[in-house]
């Protein structure tokens, strides 16, 4: 098993330096990798801006259209499947503003460690 740290050393033995695996080195450098639910590679704006999304005015008026229509069975085959649609989307959606304001946090804990 090849060791994950080597130390280099001067002329009288004295550790100067260290040489990381690059596993070890990957962790150590991107520690949100390590998360499944952090979203890495993307800025700090970009995070935010996704976190604070939403349908547009026009696609939640129809949501809710199509949601008041399907409370009173008023909706088609197709208008069920688009209205199955869209609730899938918005729960995608949900799901990523989550782990972008999730990111958000871990690295703001990263922040005030260092």
């Amino acid at each position: 098993m090849p060791e994950s740290v080597r130390y280099i050393t001067n002329e009288r033995g004295e550790r100067v330096g260290v040489l990381l695996d690059l596993d070890v080195y990957e962790r150590l450098a991107n520690p949100l990798a390590l998360d499944a639910d952090c979203l890495v590679g993307l800025s700090v704006d970009e995070l935010r801006a996704l976190a604070n999304s939403k349908l547009s005015t026009v696609e939640q008026a129809h949501l809710d259209d199509l949601l008041a229509r399907n409370a009173e069975s008023q909706l088609s085959s197709s208008e069920v499947a688009e209205l199955d649609r869209m609730l899938a989307d918005a729960d995608y959606l949900m799901v990523l503003k989550a782990r972008a304001l999730y990111t958000l946090k871990c690295l703001n804990a990263l922040a005030s460690v260092a």
